[in-house]
């Protein structure tokens, strides 16, 4: 219980700057709007102005801020088009309420449905400012919109505009870390014979890196997103290495093969036949090949920068990366020589190589990546 409290508290006290900058922000666009919409609203109460500048200027990233501003202004018009039009043929009654609902609710994709229903809310909120001032009561909230639009997004795109590399860096390291966690496990599993009885822990384990790639997948896709039109990175180009979307595609590349592995050292285990068992001999090499693979997985994500003139986690990685290698070669020579292939089994070797093989061969790929000397994602804050 203790435990948990203490990590909510840090929780806590790692937002408070960013819900203070929301704060700032939130006020400055309020104040702004309502300065610059007074004129033009109604006793100047720029109500519509402050709402739509508030939303706006608290969008997720300055890239969202604009798309809504869009979506916003022209679901406003529409609606603000459509109210004067009932208004028109109709008068204000509950037969216009009833035509605006039906045309909206009815018309367009369901994927649209926010869209309608923003709308049909602004057609009838219209209808009463139309029934007395048609003209005015559509210019007016139209003119608030688009000045509160244009005051959000300066507001979120000049004061602090938000970047989520955080969450994206600290998404993908664990998800290398949990993935070469579960290399690592079944790695010593296999050394120490525990195959039949962890073997079913480790299928569970690797199906449960879906939730871990879908997290880290939406991290990385916000981060990419926080950098578009953003003043504070506009000189800075190779996204990819500042949101780790490289490393984290290679990690899922990876995930799917230790999902295979994990099958496939299962289903060995329902064959109780003596000639269908794996060799003791490939499984140890295995073994110490799965460890390795796991190594290298955690080193994609490890600062590349060495400490105390210590080896890097860079040429660490390529070392792991190289010895594991080095032992896909001698066992795919054994099995292709027959000193390891047992009567019924070759289809399992053939299986457990093949994943292994595509595993080493996207950890190869990264692997040379960054031995060229990309630049990791804190060297790329650090230089801002």
């Amino acid at each position: 219980m203790a435990r948990r409290m203490h990590h909510r508290v840090g929780r806590f006290r790692h937002r408070r700057p960013d819900q203070l900058v929301y704060g700032i922000k939130a006020l400055s666009a309020a104040l702004i709007a309502w300065t610059f919409a007074g004129p033009v609203a109604p006793d100047g109460r720029a109500y519509v102005a402050v709402a739509t500048a508030l939303f706006m200027a608290n969008a997720s990233t300055v890239y969202r801020s604009v798309t809504n501003a869009l979506q916003s202004v022209a679901a406003k018009i529409v609606g603000l088009l459509l109210a004067l039009t009932t208004v028109r043929l109709l008068g204000p009654t509950a037969g216009a309420i009833a035509v605006i609902a039906l045309l909206t609710v009815l018309a367009g994709p369901r994927r649209a449905a926010d869209g309608r229903l923003q709308v049909a809310s602004t057609a009838v909120i219209a209808l009463a400012a139309m029934a007395g001032d048609p003209m005015g009561g559509l210019v007016a909230p139209v003119l608030q919109t688009l000045i509160g639009a244009a005051v959000g997004i300066a507001v979120n795109a000049l004061l602090l505009p938000p970047l989520h590399v955080d969450e994206s860096d600290s998404a993908v390291r664990d998800l290398a870390r949990t993935v070469g966690e579960l290399l690592h496990d079944m790695g010593i599993g296999l050394a120490q014979g525990e195959l039949r009885s962890r073997a079913h822990g480790w299928l569970y384990r690797g199906r449960q890196l879906e939730k871990h790639l879908a997290f880290a997948q939406e991290q990385v896709r916000r981060a990419d997103e926080s950098l578009r039109w953003n003043a504070r990175c506009v000189t800075h180009a190779r996204h990819g290495d500042v949101t780790y979307a490289g490393v984290f595609d290679a990690l899922r590349g990876v995930s799917l093969q230790v999902r295979g592995i994990a099958r496939t050292l299962v289903d060995s285990t329902y064959d109780y036949r003596p000639d269908r068992h794996l060799g003791l001999e490939f499984l140890d090499r295995y073994a110490e090949t799965l460890q390795l693979a796991g190594a290298a997985v955690r080193g994609l994500v490890d600062d590349p920068r060495p400490a105390d003139g210590s080896t890097s986690p860079r040429e660490r990685l390529q070392k792991a990366i190289e010895e594991a290698l080095a032992w896909h070669e001698t066992m795919t020579d054994l099995v292709g020589r027959g000193t390891l292939t047992r009567p019924g089994v070759w289809h399992v070797y053939g299986s457990l190589m093949t994943d292994m093989e595509r595993l080493l061969a996207d950890l190869d790929y990264m692997g040379a990546r960054r031995g060229r000397g990309q630049p990791g994602m804190r060297s790329w804050i650090s230089a801002m």
